[in-house]
């Protein structure tokens, strides 16, 4: 800058030019001396183009309560050991049982070196929901008020810049809990329903709106009934009531369409410290939802009673989803699953989802049911007649009908082979129409569908590959044949068993029968298909010897035909039965 001002003494008018656009730019890497920092609430990180240091603060967060109620005033004191001073600063408050960026309360400040921001946050605006330093002067102490919110406990947390270069991110205080008096966690043990109304049926079209699987399933006396409720209020207002069996969580969600995302929740759930509060949260798509504000919700009540998580509340929230659809009605999804460290996990089996849009706000009955969509049962359907139907019988007959009727021939070809291809091109068409199908349906990779996804994933590249190198193969007297030969039937020996458990993979995540009668099934299939190629090779080892010559045709095709006519039938009522497993999913 000197050699400029220098420069700048010969240059006129046109360097003072440059000078003034220079700056303009030496705003963006200065930071914020007047701490207008709204822009990085999420963050809380100062736009030095340095990281933040690692050692321990000198600094601390002091506030004046170790407890509060909604509504309670906290102070809250920013300031230094043994008196070391700072330039700049944000605070704000956070919740303290799981990761949220979304600040909370509200702050008052008389201190003229502090001033109140407003934060945007996933779309919303939080009014005077944080605070920061005004100019880059020095500072020994910042006392500010904070107003608490109806919440769960929480923690503040503070970025002290001492510096330029030289900051510490994520100061804390102490958890501030919400007061046992009113805590949402609070009453975990079996006695905890004593807090906390029966939860029951009663009203159920009458008095309030009701959503529950097993159909017409009564809470009060049903320990497996999954259930929620919503009764109107005078002031607007609904309460909610939520029962259901978890480990972890039970949650609402409402959708415009019966496909997770864009869907507002409400979670009933365990926190860090094992107790249950109630969360507001907002799905984008098959990730974690993203936690929302709590909101104009209050009169929270919670119990964890022997593993059945129970939570009632009243809220005056508008329920937002991308569509906003129309009076208020929406697709209700009821889930439940396992959490960890404060955060909820995939949901467990299938949501409950209603058969069709209703108005929680008017009293009357709705019945989950964990239907599958039909792209995926459509996708089950074709990867089973593929791989239980055609490809199998394809590759059987490729393995023993050649050896056995390698006399006969249609259209010049051997007849082993004119019913070997077409089997095979069709496995092929029938695998990729399915696989665009689930892949369709989930809008994306479905990262909860454990292994079967990668497994599909597999076996629809080896069924690719398969027809693209049986289609440059060499002539059969080539010298290179071999080569064609052994690679087609490597894949064909590798493709197979990743497919029967692809299919093992894929009804377990449909299978909806307690007993699960249809993953037996599949079992009972492939046991029997195994049972065929024991038959089949004892029919060829005894009726021709060790090799392929087939020297007595007769004595080889008539068992053989007896035993593949049986192994059709087999085949073919295996399919029917998992194909109706599918049907009842």
């Amino acid at each position: 800058m000197r050699c400029l001002k220098e420069a700048c003494k010969m240059g006129g008018h046109t360097c003072s030019v440059v000078l003034f656009i220079i700056s303009i730019f030496l705003v963006d890497v200065s930071g914020y001396p007047n701490g207008s920092v709204g822009g990085v609430c999420e963050s809380m990180l100062p736009s030095h183009g340095t990281t933040a240091q690692t050692s321990v603060a000198p600094y601390q967060v002091i506030a004046s309560n170790t407890t509060f109620n909604p509504g309670d005033t906290i102070q809250v004191t920013l300031k230094g050991n043994s008196g070391k001073t700072f330039k700049g600063f944000m605070l704000e408050a956070r919740n303290a049982q799981f990761s949220s960026t979304a600040p909370l309360g509200k702050f008052i400040t008389t201190d003229s070196q502090a001033q109140l921001l407003s934060c945007d946050v996933n779309g919303a605006t939080y009014t005077d929901s944080a605070v920061s330093h005004v100019s880059r002067s020095e500072k020994l102490e910042i006392i500010v008020n904070w107003t608490a919110p109806n919440s769960n406990d929480i923690v503040f947390r503070a970025t002290f810049v001492q510096s330029f270069d030289t900051f510490w991110t994520e100061v804390s205080s102490p958890i501030i809990q919400r007061s046992s008096s009113q805590n949402q966690g609070s009453n975990l043990t079996s006695t905890a329903s004593s807090n906390l109304d029966a939860i029951s049926s009663d009203g159920c079209g009458t008095t309030k709106f009701c959503f529950s699987n097993p159909s017409q399933c009564n809470p009060a006396t049903d320990p497996n009934c999954y259930f929620m409720s919503s009764t109107p209020l005078d002031n607007q207002g609904l309460r909610f009531e939520m029962t259901g069996k978890a480990s972890g969580y039970i949650s609402i969600g409402f959708s415009d369409d019966k496909t997770m995302g864009d869907d507002d929740i409400y979670i009933c759930g365990t926190t860090n410290s094992g107790q249950v509060d109630v969360r507001r949260a907002y799905a984008t798509g098959r990730t974690r939802p993203s936690s929302k504000p709590l909101g104009e919700v209050d009169d929270i009540t919670v119990a964890n009673n022997n593993g059945i998580i129970q939570c009632s509340f009243v809220t005056r929230n508008v329920i937002s989803t991308t569509q906003r659809a129309a009076n208020n009605m929406y697709y209700l999804f009821f889930a439940y699953g396992t959490s960890s460290s404060g955060q909820i996990n995939k949901h467990q089996d299938s949501p409950f989802i209603s058969a069709e849009k209703v108005n929680v706000a008017v009293p009357q009955s709705a019945f989950g049911n964990n239907d599958r969509p039909i792209l995926i049962k459509t996708h089950g359907a074709l990867m089973l007649i593929a791989w239980m139907t055609t490809g199998s019988i394809g590759m059987l007959i490729a393995r023993y009908f050649r050896c056995g009727g390698n006399t006969k021939k249609i259209f010049g070809k051997d007849l082993w082979f004119q019913l070997h291809w077409p089997l095979m091109i069709l496995t092929v068409v029938l695998t990729i129409i399915g696989f665009v199908l689930a892949f369709v349906h989930a809008k994306g990779w479905s990262y909860g569908a454990g292994a079967h996804p990668v497994l599909g994933c597999i076996v629809m590249g080896l069924a690719l590959i398969q027809p693209l190198v049986a289609a440059f193969r060499p002539p059969p007297d080539h010298k290179r044949r071999w080569i064609f030969k052994y690679f087609h039937s490597i894949l064909a020996f590798a493709i197979r068993p990743i497919t029967v458990a692809a299919l093992f993979q894929g009804s377990l995540l449909i299978n909806s029968a307690p007993n699960m009668w249809p993953v037996k099934v599949l079992g009972g299939f492939v046991g029997w298909e195994l049972l065929v190629h024991i038959l089949f090779g004892l029919i060829f080892y005894f009726g021709k010897g060790a090799n392929c010559s087939c020297s007595d045709t007769k004595k080889v095709m008539k068992p053989f035909l007896l035993v593949f006519i049986v192994y059709l039938c087999g085949n073919l009522a295996f399919l029917v039965a998992i194909l109706v497993g599918i049907g009842q999913a």
